[in-house]
C-alpha cells in the first residue's frame, strides 16, 4: 500500500513514492512556492530573539 499525502503548497494528493521525486510536493512548481515562502519569511519557526546567542554563549571564553 503506498502512502498518500497532500502537497504542503496545493493540497493535490500525492503518493509518497518515486512517481513524485519533489514529495511532499506534487510538482517543482509548488517546491518552488514553498522555497520562495520561507525566503520571504512567510513561514518561521517560532522561537525567541536570543536563543541563538544563547545557544553559542558558552562557547565564550569567561573574561
Amino acid at each position: 500500500m503506498t502512502l498518500t499525502v497532500n502537497c504542503p503548497t496545493c493540497q493535490a494528493p500525492v503518493s509518497w513514492n518515486e512517481k513524485f521525486p519533489q514529495r511532499p510536493f506534487c510538482s517543482e512548481r509548488c517546491r518552488l512556492i514553498d522555497l520562495g515562502a520561507w525566503a520571504a519569511e512567510e513561514h518561521v519557526i517560532p522561537g525567541g530573539e536570543n536563543e541563538e546567542q544563547d545557544l553559542f554563549s558558552d562557547d565564550l571564553p569567561e573574561q
